[in-house]
């Protein structure tokens, strides 16, 4: 204890004398280290402005604000005290001991930032669209969970520059952390499975989307589960991290939804008048406004109809007029075709009868020419 006592006031004794070889460093350095700190705090202010007015991440310039906002005073004035040191060339304890500080500071403030850039980011995407706020819900857990990885790994750098040896820690915590993964396999996929819905968007709240055989309406997309309302009124619940093994179709995804109609004309209807279905088709469709006709062929030789398939836009991503449309040209074709004396087929069998000398007995009565008068 006396030889400390002793150093420290052999140190002060010889402080004035230090001060007065070094002023000029000292002016210098402590000039620099003012303009940095002034800098910092201009920054910090304009950071502070800018989220004030955008609190909710909605810009990308608010997620830079709320990042230079984080920056601390205690930081700054550390900071300082390294710039001066470095022009300075304090006595060798005080040059370490400000080196110590300034690693502790900088490894801290650099934790803090990267969090706030992280927690930016993802708030961003989730205010972007008034249809993923419920993903806010897991802005509490994600932001556990970056600040315990990120603190982590600010102590370790700390403790590096230090000088310990943090191998056997660095192994220590990979093993927790591979345990805390397994044991939570389940909970951090879905996790996962909702930020990948989060930023790639697949679908959004109010979407209808399609998969394997179950059709619904996005109500909510949760921490790890999305719900879903089907076109039969019950709610559906699937796990995030199944649904995206799926293969969704997004009926929202788009301007207009097409639609195929498949109908059987007789086998008497004549080749003139098969040959004008598409244009009779064509003027059917677009009788409907907001319809638009695509092409309309024949497939296929039926066993009782000469098939043929319509296929048409309907420019309405509203299930309700999708129906209404699609009844509307029904309903017109059957007026238009009709109306050329073209019969639409249903299921038949014909049946000929051979007569002794091998002929065809038609089985049905031929035509009777009308009478003469």
């Amino acid at each position: 204890m006396n030889g400390t006592m002793r150093d420290a006031m052999q140190w002060w004794s010889s402080f004035p004398a230090w001060v007065e070889a070094n002023s000029e460093s000292l002016v210098i350095g402590s000039l620099v280290a003012a303009a940095l700190v002034a800098v910092m705090l201009v920054l910090r202010y304009v950071g502070e402005r800018i989220t004030s007015a955008d609190p909710d991440y909605g810009s990308w310039k608010s997620v830079i604000g709320r990042v230079l906002a984080k920056t601390s005073l205690a930081f700054m004035i550390i900071a300082a005290l390294e710039i001066v040191a470095t022009y300075a060339e304090p006595p060798h304890r005080v040059a370490r001991l400000v080196d110590i500080l300034f690693i502790i500071a900088f490894a801290t403030q650099g934790a803090v930032w990267a969090r706030e850039l992280i927690l930016g980011v993802i708030g961003h995407r989730v205010g972007a669209d008034t249809g993923e706020t419920a993903l806010g819900n897991a802005m509490a857990v994600i932001r556990v969970l970056v600040s315990i990885a990120l603190f982590a790994i600010a102590v370790i750098v700390i403790l590096d520059n230090l000088g310990v040896n943090v191998t056997a820690l660095v192994a220590g915590l990979g093993i927790g952390g591979i345990a805390i993964g397994l044991a939570a396999q389940g909970i951090f996929s879905d996790l996962f499975a909702a930020l990948a819905i989060l930023f790639d968007k697949p679908f959004r709240r109010g979407d209808t989307i399609r998969y394997d055989n179950s059709t619904g309406t996005v109500e909510r997309i949760g921490l790890k589960t999305t719900r879903m309302r089907s076109i039969t009124g019950e709610q559906m619940i699937m796990a995030n991290t199944k649904l995206l093994e799926r293969e969704i179709h997004n009926l929202a995804a788009g301007r207009s939804r097409r639609a195929t109609l498949t109908f059987g004309l007789t086998y008497q209807t004549p080749l003139k008048k098969l040959e004008r279905v598409p244009e009779l088709a064509q003027a059917a469709v677009e009788a409907r406004k907001g319809c638009k006709f695509v092409r309309c062929t024949m497939t296929g030789l039926g066993p009782s109809s000469l098939e043929h398939e319509l296929l048409f836009d309907i420019a309405s991503l509203d299930q309700d007029k999708i129906a209404a449309d699609r009844s509307a040209v029904i309903m017109s074709l059957l007026k238009t075709l009709t109306g050329e004396g073209v019969e639409f087929a249903y299921p038949t069998q014909t049946t000929f009868t051979a007569a002794p000398d091998g002929t065809l007995v038609m089985p049905y009565a031929a035509p009777v020419a009308p009478a003469k008068r």
